[in-house]
């Protein structure tokens, strides 16, 4: 009766706390917008030393945020393979269960860049920080790609989930081939992170107050470079050289890859 009574409690205060959080991104956010960037403006001129010290400014707040959370006791995390991060000109290629991905993967990646959607430049609690750190918006059509390799060899650590958007609550991952293509006609390898969210929290279509019974766990591990040599290879041999088809066999391989346990 005392354990039902004491988990009831926790569960509520994740509620609260949840939420709680949720206000304190936004605000912060907007914060972000209307003091930080506008006073780094007049502070810095130079153009790309702005976006470096405004992707500076996210990272340590998404990192306060992520310990915020912790403390709360809305998370607990533990990351294995974080110094496989402390590089540049990183692809970071990730599954995307949850919602604060993201913020978690961003947090700890210094030098950060990644690819938004067209919704977060017009979001007022957002577009502040996503303009001043110059991030790719997904909207950029067909220039995306290119976008994405200039920003790879100006030495950001671009990170991006090739699913597109959260995994689906079945929990089946399916790839977009935009990652891949960026993979392979830049010549990168590929930083790969898989994470693991137990129990599942802020799944796609979840609510932000339907908490999990127990505190979530987030376990993200960072694995070893993965080198296309071997598949671009394997397509030629097959006398099929076109990126598109080597694209296409990267984001198989992909698919397996984040599908299987750590």
């Amino acid at each position: 009766m005392l354990e039902r009574a004491l988990a009831l409690i926790d569960r509520g205060w994740r509620i609260v706390a949840t939420g709680m959080c949720f206000a304190l991104f936004g605000l912060g956010g907007l914060m972000l917008r209307l003091v930080v960037f506008p006073i780094l403006q007049c502070l810095v001129r130079d153009p790309q030393q702005r976006v470096k010290r405004a992707r500076h400014i996210i990272r340590l707040a998404f990192r306060a945020f992520v310990e915020v959370m912790r403390m709360s006791g809305v998370i607990r995390y533990e990351i294995t393979g974080l110094e496989r991060l402390d590089r540049n000109g990183l692809l970071i290629l990730a599954n995307h269960p949850t919602l604060i991905d993201t913020v978690l993967l961003m947090a700890f990646v210094r030098h950060a860049d990644c690819i938004v959607k067209g919704a977060l430049w017009r979001n007022p609690f957002t577009r502040g920080p996503v303009r001043a750190a110059g991030y790719i918006s997904n909207a950029q059509g067909p220039d995306l790609i290119e976008d994405c390799i200039r920003s790879l060899r100006s030495g950001g650590n671009l990170i991006i989930f090739p699913e597109g958007t959260r995994t689906p609550s079945d929990g089946r991952i399916s790839l977009k081939r935009g990652a891949a293509n960026v993979a392979v006609r830049g010549g990168w390898a590929i930083t790969p992170v898989r994470i693991r969210c137990t129990p599942g929290t802020l799944a796609k279509g979840e609510k932000w107050w339907k908490v999990p019974a127990t505190r979530a766990h987030f376990r993200l591990h960072i694995g070893e470079d993965l080198h296309l040599d071997h598949i671009i290879a394997s397509e030629q041999a097959a006398g099929a050289d076109q990126p598109t088809l080597a694209a296409r066999q990267l984001t198989t391989y992909l698919q397996q890859y984040f599908t299987k346990e750590n």
